[in-house]
């Protein structure tokens, strides 16, 4: 079975956040710096909450907020849906289509240890796939 924790294992560790106090423009601006699609809201360590392209399209833009003006906490998805590292890539896949998201904190013991997206899945699965075929093809080949 292959997990979120092999996923994480070929992505820098760097987990992205801002504060719920931080401004919607604030939080735009790291996320070109850094061109992600996604931040994590934490408060210290504990998860409050995630931002996406998608919270800022839909509660901003549409609604007529001001970026600079509008904090993170007033648009922000509360209480994401996570996944631990040892689950599998499939229930990620699961959660995601079902769900409609593309991004999954991931964490262990209340912590946060990364996020995957559905790219990071994708270009997994796809990875593995080439290898299974390629393994498959020296079996026959030998």
């Amino acid at each position: 079975m292959k997990t979120v924790q092999q996923i994480l294992g070929t992505k820098p560790s760097n987990i992205f956040s801002v504060s719920e106090n931080s401004s919607v423009l604030e939080a735009l601006q790291l996320m070109m710096e850094k061109n992600i699609s996604a931040l994590l809201i934490l408060e210290g360590s504990e998860l409050r909450g995630i931002f996406t392209e998608r919270d800022y399209a839909r509660k901003i833009i549409l609604h007529g907020k001001s970026s600079a003006e509008t904090s993170i906490k007033e648009v922000m998805t509360a209480n994401p849906i996570t996944v631990l590292p040892a689950d599998s890539i499939d229930l990620c896949m699961e959660i995601m289509t079902e769900k409609h998201i593309r991004h999954l904190p991931v964490m262990q013991d209340n912590v946060v240890q990364g996020m995957v997206s559905i790219g990071d899945v994708v270009k997994f699965i796809i990875a593995d796939q080439k290898l299974t075929i390629s393994q498959l093809e020296n079996y026959i080949s030998s």
